[in-house]
């Protein structure tokens, strides 16, 4: 209905409800601890997300204004926490069927389904520039998993997992890159294409 506004939570505003349910924050607090734990990794917030989702949840009441004990610097900033229809809300979008019922379309599967159509030489050179991309990004989750296990104190934390789940995808994918480039000289089209080669009338 127009002039209503959309009651159901977004990635954002769950990622939040649950910041704040660990301790109050501000605006800009919030953002910075989410850039020094690179939620964005994970979770597709923006800065000016953060900023929307706090007010959107404090219209519903699902956070509410804390008092902070530390000195405002510059502007006044709100401080907000997880209000208890905040963490009922959370709770119950957490028992929802579909985040464990979908699954991801990565760019770079739907580069290959379309590479056959690409110009000489670019299929090796997208394969090296894929597989540098990994070896970086591989080398900084390590590092980020070391921090994760020193800060939290031991290996059975949900971030532990969730980085060590994204390492294993990284090794396998380079592994697969390694089989793939080994076989690019046999790459050829499909030998049967429905529709095509049947007995015509």
């Amino acid at each position: 209905m127009a002039g209503v506004e959309k009651r159901v939570l977004t990635t954002p505003d769950l990622v939040l409800l649950s910041l704040l349910a660990e301790r109050p924050m501000h605006g800009y607090e919030a953002n910075l601890e989410l850039e020094r734990r690179q939620v964005r990794d994970w979770a597709g917030i923006s800065r000016p997300q953060v900023y929307y989702s706090l007010e959107k949840l404090a219209r519903q009441g699902l956070v509410r204004e804390a008092q902070s004990n530390e000195p405002q610097a510059g502007p006044e900033r709100r401080v907000f926490e997880t209000a208890a229809k905040g963490r009922t809300a959370l709770a119950d979008a957490l028992e929802r069927e579909d985040w464990t019922t979908q699954r991801d379309r990565p760019p770079f599967l739907t580069w290959i389904a379309l590479s056959w159509q690409a110009r000489p030489g670019v299929f090796e050179r997208q394969l090296e520039r894929r597989r540098k991309f990994l070896e970086r990004e591989l080398a900084r989750e390590e590092a980020t998993l070391g921090a994760i296990r020193k800060e939290v104190g031991h290996r059975f934390h949900e971030a532990v997992w969730m980085v060590s789940l994204v390492i294993q995808q990284f090794r396998l994918e380079l592994k697969w890159l390694n089989k793939v480039s080994r076989e690019i000289h046999r790459r050829a089209g499909a030998r049967y294409v429905a529709g095509v080669g049947k007995d015509r009338e």
